[in-house]
């Protein structure tokens, strides 16, 4: 089995705008994977806004260099994973086409491998 990470990314203002009939779609579309991955889910988190994010780079001498926010502006921004494993693709796209962020829009989901060092 291998493991995949499911990215989930989109517009943060549309998902503060969400009406309670959006919200309680989107929970459902997370109940819905839960349920049919079952064990399979190692993890799953929602994640802070990108505001409070702080990304670290260094310049070619070495000094880090600290920034609040994402380094990149972007519209959209990653709110949540799901940690997944599974037996192909295949069995990840099925499981992350339940998210009600694959057809809202201003979202998507990116599915990922993790690298197996081991």
């Amino acid at each position: 089995m291998a493991q995949y990470l499911i990215l989930i990314h989109g517009d943060e203002r549309e998902w503060a705008a969400m009406s309670a009939q959006q919200r309680e779609e989107l929970a459902e579309g997370h109940r819905s994977l839960v349920k049919a991955a079952g064990a399979a889910v190692l993890d799953s988190r929602e994640l802070e806004p990108a505001t409070v994010a702080t990304t670290l780079r260094a310049d070619p001498a070495g000094r880090l260099t600290i920034t609040d926010g994402p380094f990149l502006e972007t519209k959209e921004a990653v709110g949540g994973y799901y940690l997944i494993e599974a037996a192909d693709l295949d069995e990840v796209i099925g499981l992350a086409s339940r998210l009600y962020e694959v057809s809202a829009g201003h979202s998507g989901v990116e599915i990922r491998p993790v690298v197996d060092h081991g």
